[in-house]
C-alpha cells in the first residue's frame, strides 16, 4: 500500500490522464462486454503488430533498454483501441460518449474519484514534508 501511495503521490498529469482512458475503457467493457473471442483475438493480433511497431519507433537501438511499463502502455493502447471500437459499434456511441447518461456519469465519476484522491495523497503528503 506504500508504494501505491508513492505512486499516486509522484504521478504526473500526463499519466493521470492515461489512467483516466484506462478507468473510461473499463466502464465500457463493464457495461458492453462481448465474450466473442474474435473480438479479443482481433484486439490481440492488432496489439502485437501496432505494439511493436511503437516499441520500435520509440526505441533508440543503441542499448535496447525499454522502460517495462512504458512497453506495456504501448502495446495495451492499441488492445483497448481495437476492443474498445469493436464493442462500442451500433450501440449508440458519440465518438467516446455513451448512449446513456448514466453510463457517461459512471465513467465521469470513476475518472473523478481517481483524480481526487491523486490530488488528496499529493496534499496530505505535501503538507506532511512541510
Amino acid at each position: 500500500m506504500k508504494g501505491l501511495i508513492q505512486y499516486l503521490y509522484q504521478l504526473k498529469l500526463n499519466k493521470a490522464i492515461l489512467w483516466c482512458y484506462l478507468i473510461w475503457y473499463l466502464v465500457v467493457v463493464y457495461f458492453y462486454f462481448d465474450p466473442s473471442p474474435k473480438i479479443w483475438i482481433n484486439a490481440i493480433g492488432i496489439s502485437a503488430v501496432i505494439g511493436t511497431a511503437l516499441v520500435l519507433s520509440v526505441s533508440s537501438g543503441e542499448n535496447g533498454k525499454t522502460d517495462f511499463w512504458q512497453t506495456f502502455r504501448l502495446y495495451l493502447m492499441p488492445f483497448c483501441v481495437s476492443s474498445f471500437s469493436a464493442l462500442i459499434k451500433g450501440q449508440g456511441f458519440i465518438v467516446v460518449l455513451f448512449p446513456k447518461i448514466q453510463e457517461t456519469l459512471v465513467a465521469i465519476l470513476g475518472c473523478v474519484l481517481f483524480l481526487l484522491t491523486v490530488w488528496a495523497i499529493k496534499r496530505i503528503k505535501h503538507r506532511a514534508v512541510w
